[in-house]
């Protein structure tokens, strides 16, 4: 037997291969995955800052733990998607109290909304904010399905035509023109002001980017019969078309009594 067999054989030779193992195995880690611990500490870097920009900005009506106080409700499992379209929309902070927030100037930078996101987020499960991909019409995005989607869902509010409308006590439909596709989105995700919740089990991603489609290309072609006339719908084209016609079959008819005559 020689003396390394014999040192083989030693008692603590079990320990020293475990601790050397594991001091290897840590190691190892550390080095190939430094990019994981490295996304930990920016999600956490952006929910503290995010914490702070809420608390400067949103604590007063919101409350400081963003259970909602007064007239305010928590946002407590909102999701970042309801932050980014209400922030990135410029409705939030309040400009001013009424029936409901109106679009105003957006006053956060991107950076900071996402910062303000991921904090509400960090506070409950809730809708995530949509990639690019997701909404872009581009992307499959049928403009035919989505105007028979819309008008199914959205046009009673926001018009055929996506120009808005009026609502009871106040409240109103905004028009959709100029309206990211992001922002589309979010709003069917999340419900804002009287709007409903459309869940991807409503209303699926694809009919989402469907209806995007189709708004993008009312943009696009935005009086393709002609004069809009407010794209009231035939209620208001009617009463054109009566006022109109009446008083150039009254002009025709003094016309011809006058001549006559």
């Amino acid at each position: 037997m020689t003396a390394l067999a014999a040192r083989r054989r030693h008692p603590l030779a079990g320990v020293v291969l475990v601790l050397l193992g594991l001091v290897v195995t840590g190691v190892l880690y550390a080095l190939l995955a430094p990019g994981r611990a490295s996304a930990a500490d920016g999600q956490a870097d952006d929910v503290a800052k995010g914490r702070a920009l809420f608390v400067a900005n949103c604590a007063s009506c919101h409350g400081i733990d963003a259970a909602g106080r007064n007239n305010a409700p928590s946002l407590v499992g909102v999701g970042a998607a309801s932050v980014d379209f209400q922030v990135g929309t410029g409705r939030m902070p309040l400009e001013a109290t009424g029936p409901q927030a109106p679009q105003s100037q957006v006053r956060f930078t991107p950076e900071q909304i996402s910062q303000l996101a991921a904090y509400v987020a960090s506070l409950g499960p809730g809708p995530g904010v949509p990639s690019p991909e997701e909404v872009d019409p581009a992307n499959g995005g049928d403009a035919s399905r989505g105007a028979a989607i819309f008008r199914t869902n959205c046009a009673m509010c926001h018009n055929f035509a996506g120009k808005g409308g009026a609502l009871t006590r106040g409240k109103y439909a905004p028009n959709l023109d100029g309206t990211t596709p992001t922002h589309i989105f979010e709003a069917m995700l999340t419900g804002p002001q009287s709007m409903p919740v459309f869940d991807d089990q409503t209303i699926t991603p694809q009919d989402k980017r469907d209806i995007i489609a189709y708004l993008k290309t009312t943009e696009e072609q935005p009086t393709p019969g002609g004069f809009s006339l407010g794209f009231i719908g035939p209620v208001n084209e009617g009463l054109v078309a009566w006022v109109v016609g009446l008083a150039a079959l009254i002009g025709c008819a003094v016309w011809l009594g006058a001549k006559s005559s």
